[in-house]
């Protein structure tokens, strides 16, 4: 059974889409995104954290919000933070670089 990975931003429209895009052909993995945000293109829904195995979020702000509005979603789930700042553009070299510096330490080895 694949691991399936919710990438989770403010918008959905930058980090957390391109994210997704990058580990779509990742190896046991199946992969989502959405944003926390009111106006988010894809706003997050507790089905989507219902289905998520591992929620890898962009920012340590991410993190504190999802947990406050999602808290009762999240047991038993892993939740980590990748550290990566609203300075990209949507699958801009740099970032899909970063991403994948960063988000293969928290996926099953290939």
């Amino acid at each position: 059974m694949a691991l399936r990975v919710l990438f989770l931003c403010s918008r959905n429209r930058l980090r957390s889409p391109t994210a997704e895009q990058v580990f779509a052909d990742w190896p046991g993995i199946e992969t989502a995104s959405a944003g926390l945000s009111a106006d988010a293109d894809h706003p997050l829904t507790p089905e989507q954290l219902d289905w998520a195995d591992l929620v890898l979020v962009m920012e340590a702000a991410h993190r504190r919000r999802l947990n406050a509005r999602f808290a009762a979603h999240l047991r038993g789930k892993r939740v980590a933070c990748l550290g990566i700042p609203d300075d990209y553009d949507f699958m801009a070299p740099a970032l899909v670089q970063r991403l994948r510096a960063c988000v293969p330490r928290h996926l099953p080895a290939t």
